[in-house]
Order: C-alpha cells, then sequence, then structure tokens
C-alpha cells in the first residue's frame, strides 16, 4: 500500500459504540505507512481512551480547543492544513448534522470547517437514526459540500437492531482513503477485470485447475476503482473478499468466463485480462465418480475457449491488457500472444520464481506494449505491481486521446 507512504491522514473519531474500531483503523493506516494525526470528540473520549490512540499512531492526539499545551504543541488550524486526507470514522449523527450546518462548537467540528484536503465520512448509528429523513438531508448536504460519504454497512448493530448503520470495516476504509489519494484519471471508463483459475469437471468429485490465487487480478481491480474507473470483476474460484468498491460476478469454468466477459465487453471500455483460464478441459465428464482401477487412467483433453481470441479482435478503440504467465522463454512467450491477440499491453512473468509466482504476494514483471517496449519492474507487492500496470493504461488512454485531438 505504497499509495501512504509518507501521507498524512487525519482521523476524526466522534462519540458513537463503533468508536472503539478506530484504533484498529489506526493500525491499519500506519501499517499501509501513513502519518496518522487523530482527534476526538469529548463523546469519543467515553468509548476510547486519547492514549490509545496516541501509542498506535506515535503521535499526540487532539482533544480540545482550548487546551493551552495542545494549541502550542498542535494547533487546530495548523491540525487542519497538515492533513492529506480526512477520515471522520466514526461520524455520528450530531457530528454530522454540526458539518452541515457549518457548526464549530468543538475541536472536531472547528477543525473540519477549516480542512482543505478530501474529507470522507463514515457515517455509524442506529438504523432508524440512519434512515431519518433529516439525517440523510444531511448526509446529502455534505455530498453538496465536496465530501465524499462512505455508505455504513449492515449488520447486526450495537443497539440490538439487525440493519444498516455499521461501521464499514477497516479494509473499506482505508482503501476509500487510498483512493482519495489517486488521482481519478480512470473516471468516466468502465473496465472490466478477470482474475483467478477455472475449474474444469472430470468428474463429480475431481477437476483439473491450476495454481492461480487471484491476488494479481483482485489487486488491478482495486487499483482501477482507486483510479476512478466503474469496475466489474469476474472472479474464478477464490477465497478472496471482493475490492471496495468492485462488481464481482462468480463464475467456475472457461466456459462460463468467457460467457461473462462476451456479456460485459459489450459495455465495458477496457479489458484487463488477469485471469489464469485452463487451456484444456476433459472432452467428456463422466457421471459419476471415476474409480480407481488396476490400469492407467488415460484422460482425452480438448482446448477450452480463448476468450482474449474472441474479444480483442473487436475492441476497436478499447484498451485490452493481457498477461503471460510462463515457465520457459517468458518474454518471447509473452510477445507472441501479445501480436497474436491484438492487444495493447501484455504483462509477463516468471511463474517458476517462487517468490513471483501464484499464490505469492509478491511479482516480478515485464510490461510490453505494441511498439514493442519493454519496462522490467523490480519485485514488488502485487498491490504495487497492479498499481504500475494501471498507470501504464492510463498513460496508453492520454496518448490516444491526445492523438484524436
Amino acid at each position: 500500500m505504497s499509495r501512504l507512504e509518507g501521507r498524512t491522514v487525519l482521523l476524526a473519531v466522534s462519540g458513537g459504540i463503533a468508536a472503539y474500531k478506530a484504533a484498529e483503523v489506526v493500525r491499519a493506516l500506519v501499517r499501509a505507512g501513513a502519518r496518522v494525526r487523530a482527534m476526538m470528540t469529548r463523546g469519543a473520549q467515553q468509548f476510547l481512551t486519547p492514549l490509545t490512540l496516541q501509542v498506535l499512531s506515535g503521535q499526540p492526539v487532539a482533544t480540545d480547543t482550548f487546551d493551552l499545551a495542545q494549541e502550542s504543541e498542535i494547533g487546530h488550524i495548523r491540525l487542519a492544513e497538515s492533513a492529506d486526507v480526512v477520515l471522520v470514522a466514526p461520524a455520528t449523527a450530531n457530528l454530522v448534522a454540526k458539518l452541515a450546518h457549518g457548526l464549530a462548537d468543538d475541536l472536531v467540528s472547528t477543525v473540519l470547517l477549516a480542512v482543505r484536503a478530501p474529507v470522507l465520512v463514515a457515517p455509524a448509528m442506529n438504523a432508524h437514526m440512519w434512515e431519518n429523513a433529516i439525517v440523510q438531508r444531511n448526509l446529502q448536504a455534505l455530498r453538496a459540500a465536496g465530501m465524499r460519504v462512505i455508505e455504513p454497512a449492515e449488520g447486526f448493530l450495537a443497539c440490538g437492531y439487525e440493519g444498516i448503520g455499521r461501521l464499514p470495516d477497516v479494509e473499506v476504509l482505508v482503501a476509500e482513503v487510498r483512493k482519495a489519494l489517486t488521482p481519478a484519471d480512470l473516471s468516466g471508463e468502465r473496465v472490466l477485470v478477470t482474475a483467478g483459475p477455472t475449474r474444469e469437471a472430470l468428474d463429480p468429485v475431481r477437476f483439473l485447475s491450476n495454481r492461480s490465487t487471484g491476488k494479481m487480478g483482485f489487486a488491478l481491480a482495486a487499483a482501477a476503482w482507486r483510479h476512478g474507473a466503474e469496475v466489474t470483476l469476474v472472479a474464478g474460484p477464490v477465497q478472496l473478499p471482493t475490492p471496495a468498491g468492485v462488481r464481482r460476478i462468480d463464475v467456475t469454468t472457461a466456459a462460463e468466463m468467457r460467457a461473462a466477459v462476451e456479456t460485459e465487453w459489450a459495455t465495458a471500455t477496457m479489458l484487463l485480462m488477469g485471469a489464469a483460464v485452463a487451456d484444456f478441459r476433459p472432452a467428456r465428464v463422466a457421471e459419476q465418480k471415476i474409480k480407481k482401477g488396476a490400469g492407467r487412467l488415460r484422460l482425452d483433453l480438448e482446448p477450452t475457449a480463448d476468450i482474449l481470441g474472441a474479444v480483442a479482435p473487436h475492441k476497436g478503440a478499447r484498451i485490452v491488457v493481457g498477461f503471460a504467465a510462463e515457465t520457459t522463454e517468458v518474454l518471447a512467450g509473452a510477445e507472441r500472444k501479445l501480436r497474436e491477440k491484438q492487444l495493447d499491453l501484455i504483462v509477463a512473468n516468471d511463474v517458476s520464481r517462487p517468490d513471483a509466482g501464484f499464490a505469492a504476494d509478491t511479482n516480478a514483471v515485464t510490461l510490453i506494449d505494441r511498439e514493442g517496449n519493454r519496462e522490467k519492474l523490480p519485485l514488488l507487492s502485487k498491490d504495487e505491481v497492479a498499481e504500475r500496470v494501471v498507470e501504464r493504461v492510463v498513460a496508453l488512454r492520454a496518448a490516444r486521446a491526445a492523438a484524436a485531438s
């Protein structure tokens, strides 16, 4: 999560039961490389002590506008000016109302009026309070003022109700912070991403597949969303949570993935084909479990659908990116696939490397464009590789727009 390295996140915590989750938010942001400055309302301090957030962030926590010691060390205006992004989590109905009407009767509301950085508001409250027309009107006022309202999650609430009003998961909040610090240079694009393996059945029990975990494709989807795109992710059978803001379609076989891609490609403007689609499937699927016999079992395999081969030739001005997972002649194989599939960019990686193959959290790839230009990236996290790939896509988009003007 290098996009948070060296950036200052100002966390505002208000007085709801979800305030206790602020500790995990601080921990996650610090792990991602951010410098976290926290400020708390008086109500928030009833649920969580400032010392807790101070220890986790390594920074003093602001609590009182009129505390001379804090003013000399921090200063509420200086605190506002230090922020690259502001996250209000949790935001109570009371604080939302203050912001909507420009009130400044404590440190938190005063600082939020002075902030020039992007402001993310994560409401957390009782379901009935959330649905109240006045609360919704106040939230709309925040949106109209340019603040980003992060919708609460549904589930069991501390008040005993089941419904909407929970503070979103920490991972969602961190993703929103990262998005706020990322240029929205794919705004207006509808990006289709594929990820993970496919499974081709042998019988009701067994299947053919590969070692793909979907990590690279899911990271691509998250990166495209951070850059402002509307993202649809077609995922094979993997054990990964859906990235924040991404629409997900689950499939199992290569045929199902092809059908989903062809359907979504009708309205998509870009395709990032990160899936490791099976190249072969059994020509016949046994109706019952194949029993172990005395002799050898011979399987008759047939090629699966060529998804890139089906959609790329009809892409027109749309951008299509492929992946080449190879174990030998990595670059030669990637360049051949680039030409044959008529791609705009291909990402080549040697999956025989233990630190860059399937299931690893890191990857070492070479980006090759249709002009034959190569960019070899060092060993990076898959998150960072995805960011670099999307940045190349952004550059391709800009070059085409310039050429067309």
